[in-house]
């Protein structure tokens, strides 16, 4: 396996990177002691103070997020997309979503309604333009829905990520998370590579 820390490249290697760690990737995921799906549920809970309906789970993986996420808010209807055909193949046996697409995050969905809630956890570092990316999620949702997204903090200093949250013109920012242990497992980022937690609320 390639260095997550250091990168996969195009949206091609990614895409095999992720089929070919499909069949271990819960297991793996779980050993690294990864946190970030039921951390970023609970800042949810504590913020959003009406049951969301629908939610769109970009990057959605074999649905660990949203997972956490029907514990909370078991009646909500989950849309999901992801780049990796292998990995929806698991999240279809799951039985989490209502619909799935395969999709980078950065490619437009088109979607039969808006979502309250549009989720982005553990994959903004693929994210090779945010204006795009932002367009699209307020495209998807309705007026006063929310965007959680996770960001490790070094390409968050890297990329000034602080400028791009304030030149948004469509969302208003609720929360940002102190850093975060991320995989404190995984000897590629160990304590070394945190993460902040994001939540947007549309405007």
């Amino acid at each position: 396996m390639k260095s997550l820390r250091k990168g996969i490249g195009n949206k091609k290697d990614v895409e095999n990177y992720y089929d070919n760690w499909s069949s271990s990737y819960d297991e793996t995921l779980y050993k690294w002691n990864y946190k970030a799906p039921l951390q970023s549920v609970n800042i949810l809970k504590k913020y959003i103070k009406t049951k969301p309906k629908f939610i769109l789970d970009l990057a959605c993986g074999t649905g660990l997020f949203v997972d956490k996420f029907l514990q909370v808010y078991p009646d909500c209807i989950c849309d999901g997309s992801d780049i990796s055909r292998k990995i929806l193949d698991i999240s279809k046996r799951n039985g989490k979503y209502r619909y799935l697409y395969k999709k980078s995050f950065e490619n437009k969905i088109q979607i039969l309604n808006k979502y309250s809630v549009v989720s982005l956890i553990g994959a903004m570092t693929y994210c090779r333009n945010h204006q795009t990316l932002f367009k699209l999620v307020s495209y998807y949702l309705a007026k006063n829905g929310y965007f959680i997204f996770t960001h490790r903090v070094d390409l968050w200093k890297e990329l000034k990520f602080d400028n791009i949250l304030e030149k948004l013109t469509d969302f208003n920012s609720i929360y940002i998370s102190r850093p975060l242990n991320y995989l404190p497992n995984n000897k590629d980022f160990g304590s070394d590579i945190k993460i902040r937690i994001v939540l947007l609320k549309k405007k």
